[in-house]
């Protein structure tokens, strides 16, 4: 499965210029399964949604048309406005234009989207392309339990998409890697680049093998699209051959 992530620089609450910019690096990169957007990639990180989160299904209807176009995924989370309820909606849509979505469940109370936004209630495993990937949003990623793999919900990649402000990009790079290693998965960490009213982002978005491996990468401060192939047969021998998952708690 060849996957490709895109760290993007978001402007700050214009959904249809962001979406024509994410177009042009999408069409750049294509013959991939599954393409990876940022969190918020079309308005930027929101705690305050009021005005900012869409209702018209704009971005939506655009990553549909951007699978059927590419014959792939496309992926990530779009602040939401659900009849007047904000969610943090992570969509995975597939390239006959269903899709499913994980509305984020650890809500950033130091920031404040707690006050604004609801948080979902369920963990969201999707299938695709023969495998299994975990969708999860920033946040997620300090909660190990959350993501834990296990036997009656295994899973073989999971997607964490944020914007995680340089300031504390060490811990984003190591729990990314954490998560890979106890989950024996692939993960996949696709961060955002450039300013918000509220914070600065450098990216340092990655793909890791179930090693803690990093297999693509991109470059820190810079708007860049990364692919790497992820060998799921791979994936299924390491685990057979050191099954740690079946000790798990």
């Amino acid at each position: 499965m060849k996957v490709t992530i895109l760290q993007r620089d978001i402007l700050w609450a214009k959904p249809e210029d962001n979406r024509q910019r994410a177009e042009q690096a999408l069409i750049a990169e294509q013959g991939s399964d599954i393409y990876v957007l940022p969190e918020m990639w079309s308005t930027g990180f929101a705690t305050h949604p009021e005005g900012i989160a869409e209702t018209d299904g704009s971005s939506l209807k655009w990553m549909q048309q951007m699978a059927a176009r590419l014959n792939a995924a496309v992926c990530g989370s779009v602040a939401t406005d659900v009849n007047g309820s904000y969610r943090n909606r992570f969509y995975f849509v597939y390239p006959d234009g269903h899709y499913e979505y994980y509305d984020k469940h650890h809500l950033f109370t130091f920031g404040g989207e707690h006050k604004h936004f609801t948080a979902g209630a369920n963990r969201v495993t999707v299938e695709f392309r023969g495998a299994r990937i975990l969708l999860q949003v920033c946040y997620d990623l300090r909660f190990p339990t959350f993501s834990r793999n296990s036997n009656h919900d295994r899973y073989d990649i999971a997607i964490y998409v944020a914007s995680w402000p340089t300031v504390r990009v060490k811990a984003w790079s190591t729990l990314l890697m954490a998560r890979a290693i106890e989950n024996q998965a692939f993960v996949i960490g696709v961060n955002r680049v450039g300013k918000d009213p509220g914070n600065d982002y450098c990216g340092a978005s990655v793909i890791l093998d179930a090693y803690g491996n990093t297999l693509a990468a991109c470059t820190l401060n810079e708007e860049c699209a990364a692919t790497a192939e992820l060998d799921l047969e791979a994936l299924a021998a390491f685990r057979t051959k050191f099954p740690v998952l079946n000790d798990a708690d």
